[in-house]
């Protein structure tokens, strides 16, 4: 059965679009800020509920009824990767629910250790509304702009759990969304910008290596029809040259989205260039090496706490294992949080394989 059809996900679903959509554009940062404190508050008491949460709290002598204000998060212990992958699926989600009521996703697995997490469908269309919100920032439109995103399709994967399993197919049921192509990130690279050229897209999506390897590909002669509008990069550090390589080989502009599986969008790069917070979606913290004390001025490693979604609660996050440098300055695009200067780390690439295949990062 289509879960679409059930009139409470369908309600919620239109709430997320209609209310949480422009958020960081309709209110004021001190309202967004109290917003934040209020969704940070409710995931912390639904994260008690939660055995590898619950346990973590006890052993510092934590309760929920203690955490009252923003400023209190800093009591609770950090959560890391190993935290994640030595629990079992039922110390990750509440007690007294099943794995099987969720779906499950991992991550990459960059270091060669992935991470496995629990999402509830919600989840994955609360993800869609801030990709919606970010690209309508450079003008596409979800519903008019012909869009081709370059994802890992992997089983398993978050990116083939929103994209090609669970929520867009789902909302390929009752929406046309032909202009929306998704394609594997395995394909060949000639055979991949071959699919992409015949798809004829507007904007590109994908992994900085994946756009790189198609703007060589480009340069030497495939892809001629391909002349995308505007790019976006997401999953790995875009560093300067590699997107002034790939804005004058298709003519077009590039903008960066920050994330991770564990978290979703966590900032993005608005039309002024800017790493605006995705505030409303995520509590973010900077610590020092030693993650003991937060650091504001210099930058520090990012911690964070995802602000929506049932299944596997992410509180205190460590793993992103990002440095970043957040930025005092302020931006008149009109997106109304706060900044990011600099995000340094994570710069595991795109491994080309003798066959041609891309590995993602």
């Amino acid at each position: 059965m289509n879960q679409l059809l059930n009139p409470l996900l369908v309600g919620k679903i239109i709430k997320t679009y209609m209310v949480d959509l422009n958020r960081v554009k309709r209110l004021p940062e001190e309202k967004i800020r109290r917003y934040q404190e209020r969704a940070l508050l409710k995931v912390i008491r639904y994260a008690y509920k939660v055995p590898l949460y619950n346990k973590k709290y006890q052993q510092v002598g934590i309760h929920p009824d203690d955490i009252k204000t923003i400023e209190d998060v800093k009591k609770i212990p950090f959560v890391t990767k190993k935290d994640f992958r030595e629990s079992k699926p039922e110390d990750l989600i509440p007690v007294g629910e099943k794995p099987g009521m969720y779906s499950m996703v991992s991550t990459s697995g960059s270091t060669g250790q992935p991470v496995t997490l629990y999402i509830d469908l919600h989840s994955m269309f609360y993800t869609l509304v801030g990709f919606v919100r970010i690209i309508r920032e450079h003008g596409i439109r979800w519903n008019k702009t012909r869009m081709a995103v370059v994802a890992d399709l992997s089983p398993d994967s978050s990116e083939a759990r929103h994209l090609s399993i669970d929520a867009v197919p789902r909302l390929k049921r009752i929406l046309p969304l032909k202009n929306f192509g998704v394609f594997h990130v395995g394909e060949k690279p000639e055979r991949l910008i071959k699919q992409i050229e015949e798809f004829n897209p507007e904007f590109i999506g994908a992994y900085p290596g994946i756009l790189r390897i198609l703007a060589i590909l480009k340069r030497k002669g495939l892809g001629r029809r391909l002349e995308p509008r505007i790019l976006a990069t997401s999953g790995a550090i875009l560093d300067d040259y590699t997107r002034e390589y790939i804005e004058k080989s298709f003519n077009a502009k590039v903008f960066d989205v920050y994330g991770a599986t564990e978290c979703s969008p966590l900032a993005f790069q608005c039309r002024n260039g800017n790493y605006h917070i995705m505030s409303d979606f995520a509590y973010v913290e900077f610590v020092d090496a030693e993650e003991k004390e937060e650091v504001s001025g210099d930058g520090g490693n990012i911690v964070v706490t995802r602000l929506f979604g049932r299944g596997t609660p992410v509180v205190r996050y460590t793993g992103i294992s990002d440095f970043v440098l957040p930025s005092s300055r302020r931006c008149n695009c009109g997106v109304n949080t706060p900044l990011i200067e600099k995000i340094e780390g994570r710069r595991v690439d795109s491994i080309v394989l003798p066959s041609g295949q891309l590995v993602p990062p």
